[in-house]
């Protein structure tokens, strides 16, 4: 049997830390340090009641630099970073200065020069950084890759890309919305689906932005085997009628060629899968992640066209 690992985890308080607190249970290693500035974090209960909880940086830091000169069984294997995107550079090199590997959830950084000096930083440290991009395992999304390259060389597939979800307004008044520390809509909520899109249907030659607002964004992609026209929303009101009178919040919808992909389905042990991969040394590296941030970069410094060339039906209805 394994000898399980030892995790640490900054962002504990976060959205998604419980999905990487369950992805370490579940593949039998143990969480012994965790941190985060605030202290709301009864979770880890659930999961790793005897880790050790820290609220400064600083004392987290010399903690797990104490852990490691203690002897190697002490020592942390790897850190899983929770937290606002503009931070994760900074914690990523924490874990690297603590010799840990570092799993860092998306976006990894929000340009791709950062990824340049965090490859250098990997060479010096002999450690390395993973990423999750949870949709890439998706069985939906692995059976669309392999339909599209067994299918026909030169097929180009015609693709509209809608995603809204709903955030109330303490979303500006967050770290989100400050485009600064998030990278804006497109980073926050669109760069795993653009991951994915370029995953499938391979890299981008043309991006167009056609509308780029604080809570709306849309443009045209082209890829090497797709024409994706994309929209991503967190006002409510930009979600169908039919679905709002429902009750939805959320609407997501990739249509190809006309017709529905359906993923709804199949998210919940994703982050283990992740987990699981990293630890067989086959998971998602750094360098995985550069061309999604690239394309996140291009679009949030391009100039908005307007209702001009291949935009997306839903702008019809939206003031530009």
């Amino acid at each position: 049997m394994a000898t399980a690992k030892k995790f640490a985890l900054i962002g504990a308080a976060g959205y998604i830390a419980p999905r990487h607190m369950e992805a370490i249970q579940e593949t039998g290693n143990n969480l012994v340090a965790a941190l985060d500035k605030f202290d709301c974090v009864g979770i880890m209960d659930r999961f790793f009641p005897d880790a050790s909880f820290f609220t400064e940086p600083e004392r987290f830091d010399r903690h797990l630099d104490k852990l490691r000169r203690l002897n190697k069984g002490y020592a942390v294997d790897f850190v899983s970073i929770c937290t606002p995107n503009y931070l994760h550079d900074s914690h990523i090199r924490l874990a690297l200065r603590n010799n840990a590997h570092a799993i860092c959830e998306k976006p990894v950084v929000l340009n791709p020069w950062n990824v340049d000096a965090l490859q250098i930083l990997e060479q010096e440290t002999k450690k390395d950084i993973y990423t999750i991009l949870q949709l890439r395992l998706h069985p939906s999304v692995i059976e669309l890759k392999k339909k599209v390259e067994n299918g026909p060389k030169d097929k180009i597939y015609d693709i509209d890309l809608s995603y809204i979800t709903s955030r109330g307004k303490w979303y500006d008044i967050s770290w989100k919305g400050d485009i600064s520390k998030s990278g804006g809509i497109t980073t926050n909520i669109g760069v795993h689906f653009f991951d994915m899109l370029s995953y499938v249907f391979g890299k981008p030659k043309k991006s167009d932005v056609h509308l780029l607002q604080q809570h709306r964004a849309s443009g045209y992609i082209e890829l090497e085997k797709a024409r994706v026209r994309w929209f991503l929303s967190i006002d409510s009101n930009d979600i169908p009628s039919k679905k709002r009178e429902q009750g939805q919040s959320t609407f997501r919808s990739i249509l190809m060629e006309g017709e529905e992909f359906e993923f709804s389905g199949g998210f919940t042990d994703l982050h283990t899968i992740s987990y699981q991969k990293i630890l067989e040394g086959t998971g998602f590296r750094i360098e995985e992640a550069r061309q999604s941030t690239e394309m996140v970069h291009h679009i949030r410094n391009t100039k908005q066209l307007g209702l001009k060339g291949n935009y997306h039906p839903l702008l019809k209805s939206i003031t530009i």
